[in-house]
């Protein structure tokens, strides 16, 4: 009785890549494995065929032969498993199902765990509020952050004075055990020490045996110039220590800026909203506008609308990211007098009657409106009677 084709056993294409065989494998073992179907022939044989169907396929020499001359290329190496130049069947298991179990593909025979590997320590975020003043001229400002920092007792060991952590009898320092279960080769954290490789049988009382206490820090930080809401300031080796001598993490300062009376800020530029007098707005003069920097003198010309806008050249903010300032834009918004007198009132009904003398347009936004509203009621009337008729 001849063979069934290795690619049709595993289900995959002639070209298939050495992941797309592993793939294919480990869904056949899982399924068919007698440890999963116990007594069951025909699920055993089929395990078998795939077993010996990926030992050949998995080997590049032999999927090279096996391709060229078929069963007959392969026929005194396939299937043994640990023959000459092979690979036995409990390397192909481990290759295949070790990253499942916490192995790494094969991590006994390869130097597995690793129990006394030093660990980088947590990197730690800290929220700073600063003023606009601040964020926008740089400053220095001192932070209290609460971190887990290296035992000094033990310098981070866990281990009392004058003592030291022994080697883990149940692993052997490797932080990982082994358990054989039938075909299965289980790798799990070791429960004596717990992934560590050593166990304290003596250990520190100001750290109870963790090599890392809670403690609260002050650090200087300098705020550069131009920082702004989302910018981070990253202090190297001033997060969590690590752990078996490991690097400290890293403090990264979240900058956000708070909002401000007087000032929006959009990038490297602010704005401002600048009330003005309808008079000032009228005839035109000198006003003062605030910036961060001091006072500054606007002049306005006459007939100046609300909502009109005057730029101040390099009165924004100087980038951090570049030597380039931004400007202020002033927005002006007119004010409608209020609290007026009697003869203020009288004044401005003068001034209005006399608005319309002349036959001139004094309000061309106003006029304006009132010409497209009567161009619109005009469309809307010829509509009507266009439909009518």
């Amino acid at each position: 009785m001849s063979k069934r084709d290795f690619y049709e056993i595993l289900g995959a294409e002639k070209n298939a890549s050495e992941a797309d065989l592993k793939k294919s494998f480990r869904r056949l073992a899982m399924k068919y494995h007698p440890d999963r179907n116990p007594d069951d022939a025909e699920a055993e044989g089929k395990f078998k065929e795939a077993r010996e169907a990926y030992e050949v396929l998995s080997d590049a020499n032999k999927r090279a032969a096996y391709d060229q001359f078929g069963h007959a290329g392969v026929e005194k190496s396939a299937g043994g498993g640990g023959g000459p130049g092979g690979q036995g069947f409990g390397d192909i298991f481990e290759d295949i199902f070790g990253d499942i179990f916490g192995g790494s593909g094969g991590g006994g025979r390869r130097g597995g765990g690793g129990g006394n590997r030093a660990y980088r320590g947590s990197d730690l975020q800290y929220n700073l509020e600063l003023s606009l003043e601040d964020a926008v001229f740089g400053t220095e400002v001192d932070i209290r952050v609460p971190s887990m920092q290296s035992c000094e007792p033990c310098n981070g060991s866990g281990a009392k004075k004058g003592s030291q952590p022994e080697t883990c009898q149940t692993c052997h320092g490797q932080g990982q055990v082994r358990i054989q279960q039938g075909f299965f080769s289980v790798q799990q954290t070791c429960p004596q020490c717990h992934g560590q490789g050593k166990v304290i049988s003596d250990p520190c009382t100001e750290c109870q045996g963790q090599g890392r206490i809670e403690e609260q820090k002050t650090l200087s930080v300098r705020i550069p110039m131009g920082v702004d809401t989302g910018d981070r300031i990253r202090l190297g080796n001033e997060g969590e220590a690590g752990l078996n001598g490991g690097p400290a993490g890293d403090l990264y300062v979240q900058v956000h800026v708070k909002a401000h009376d007087l000032f929006t800020r959009d990038g490297d530029n602010l704005y401002a909203d600048v009330p003005l007098r309808f008079t000032t707005a009228t005839l035109g003069g000198d006003i003062e506008v605030p910036t961060l920097e001091g006072k500054v003198t606007l002049k306005v010309p006459a007939e100046t609308q609300s909502g009109k806008k005057f730029r101040l050249r390099n009165k924004g903010v100087k980038s951090v990211r570049s030597a380039s300032v931004g400007d202020l834009i002033c927005t002006v918004v007119v004010e409608t007098p209020v609290n007026l007198t009697k003869r203020q009132r009288e004044l401005l009904a003068e001034l209005d009657e006399s608005m319309d003398e002349g036959g001139k347009r004094h309000s061309p936004r106003e006029h304006g409106w009132l010409d497209k509203a009567k161009g619109f009621f005009d469309d809307v009337k010829h509509a009507f009677t266009d439909t009518k008729e």
